[in-house]
């Protein structure tokens, strides 16, 4: 069966303006034009859609599905498995979080009692999993499950101390990396100052500390656009700006 774009928006409740972009940036085109002028999709490309949607749905970015898909060894069949394993997973977490939810509802009704540990503790599972979702497949791609698995333990294990240490690190880093930005140079006082301050943070959730690591870490700042926005937020170059200083604190490249 052929769709128009109007009709195709309404089968996958995407709108018609989404499916135009689509085509412009050239991740969906249709199957051709007709007579009229008309955008014609056909079943190829109501697949190809399905994917995308997929992808979307599970944080991907446009480029990176763009990428994906127009790669000659990608498998529809074992693309379908993967998002399947991973909408299992998110299912997983959601019962987790509607789980510490309801128990949440029941303590403010005075049904049951929670203490602080157990709040802090189903507050830190929460942040792993979140962590998992967005980062994971990256971050293990890159470390290894071993260091990833006994990253989520250091943290699932940190005290309400450490942890609240922690937060204030990054919030120094923070502060210490936006006045040593206004330097200009990666390799002064204040830029060095943040890197030391990244170093300790980091430490704080890693097994092990290596100044390869380190540096590797910066590298993924700069490539995945989701750490870059973080960094760039306030202002574009900030995250190349630590990355640089990371180098030169760890002595892995000039």
């Amino acid at each position: 069966m052929e769709y128009t774009v109007k009709k195709l928006g309404k089968l996958a409740g995407v709108s018609t303006r989404t499916l135009r972009y689509y085509d412009e940036i050239g991740i969906l085109k249709p199957a051709r034009i007709n007579s009229s002028g008309y955008r014609i999709y056909g079943e190829k490309e109501i697949e190809k859609l399905q994917q995308i949607l997929f992808y979307k749905e599970l944080g991907v970015e446009l480029h990176q599905i763009k990428g994906i898909l127009e790669d000659p060894a990608f498998d529809i069949s074992s693309a379908l498995a993967e998002h399947r394993e991973q909408l299992l997973e998110r299912r997983k977490q959601l019962d987790l979080l509607i789980a510490n939810v309801d128990k949440t509802i029941a303590v403010k009704e005075g049904r049951m009692t929670m203490s602080d540990k157990e709040k802090f503790e189903g507050f830190k599972k929460d942040m792993i999993d979140e962590n998992e979702r967005k980062y994971g497949k990256e971050v293990r791609e890159k470390y290894g499950d071993d260091t990833v698995n006994q990253s989520n333990a250091k943290l699932q294990n940190m005290s309400q101390e450490e942890y609240e240490r922690a937060n204030r690190l990054a919030e120094e880093i923070h502060q210490t990396l936006a006045e040593a930005f206004k330097t200009g140079d990666p390799s002064g006082d204040a830029a060095q100052k943040a890197a030391e301050l990244h170093k300790e943070w980091i430490s704080m959730y890693w097994p092990t500390y290596s100044g390869e690591a380190h540096a590797g870490l910066g590298d993924m700042y700069v490539a995945d656009e989701r750490f870059r926005a973080y960094y760039d937020k306030e202002q574009d170059g900030v995250a190349e700006f630590l990355r640089d200083a990371i180098y030169v604190y760890t002595g892995m490249k000039k």
